[in-house]
C-alpha cells in the first residue's frame, strides 16, 4: 500500500473508497454558464458531483446558429465533436481563422483564447462534448474576438 493511500486512510473515508457519480445523459445541468447562440450542459462540475479540477459537459448549436464569441478564462478546454459540422473560429492577427470539423474530430482552446463556434448546417445541430480544467465552466461573453481580454498575463503560468 503507498503511504498516499495509508494516509487517507486513517482520517475517515479514504479517497480511494468514495462512490463513483452515474450521470445520465438526459440529467445533465442546463444552470451553467451560457453564450448567445448555444446551449451548455453541465454533467461533471463542482455542483453536480463535487469535483475539483475538472468541468465536463454538452453544448448543442442549432442548425444556421453562431455562438457569441466568448473564452474560458484559465481554463484548458477540450472539445470531442459527437455529430453535426461546427466550425471553431478564432482570432490570428487580424485574421478570423475556421476550424471546420466533423464527428470524432478534437479541438484544444487553450486559456483565454477568443472563439465562437458555428454550425453552418441548415440542417443538422452540432453536439460537441467538452472538458475543462478547472471545476466549474468558465464563460467570459465578449464582443468581439478581438476585445481585450483581462487574465492572459497568466495564461502561460496556469
Amino acid at each position: 500500500m503507498s503511504d498516499e493511500r495509508a494516509d487517507a486512510g486513517t482520517s475517515g473515508t479514504s479517497a480511494w473508497h468514495r462512490r463513483l457519480e452515474h450521470i445520465r445523459g438526459g440529467d445533465l445541468d442546463p444552470e451553467t454558464a451560457q453564450t448567445s447562440g448555444m446551449r451548455r450542459f453541465a454533467a461533471i462540475s463542482g455542483r453536480t458531483v463535487g469535483s475539483r479540477r475538472l468541468w465536463m459537459g454538452r453544448t448543442h448549436v442549432d442548425p444556421a446558429t453562431n455562438s457569441g464569441d466568448h473564452h474560458h478564462g484559465e481554463a484548458e478546454t477540450a472539445i470531442y465533436v459527437v455529430s453535426g459540422h461546427p466550425v471553431f473560429v478564432f482570432a490570428e492577427g487580424e485574421e478570423e481563422v475556421r476550424l471546420e470539423t466533423s464527428p470524432g474530430d478534437y479541438v484544444f482552446v487553450p486559456p483565454y483564447v477568443p472563439h465562437r463556434e458555428e454550425n453552418p448546417s441548415s440542417e443538422e445541430e452540432a453536439v460537441v462534448v467538452i472538458a475543462r480544467s478547472t471545476q466549474e465552466g468558465i464563460v467570459v461573453n465578449l464582443p468581439s474576438l478581438w476585445a481585450p481580454v483581462d487574465g492572459t498575463d497568466d495564461a502561460e503560468t496556469t
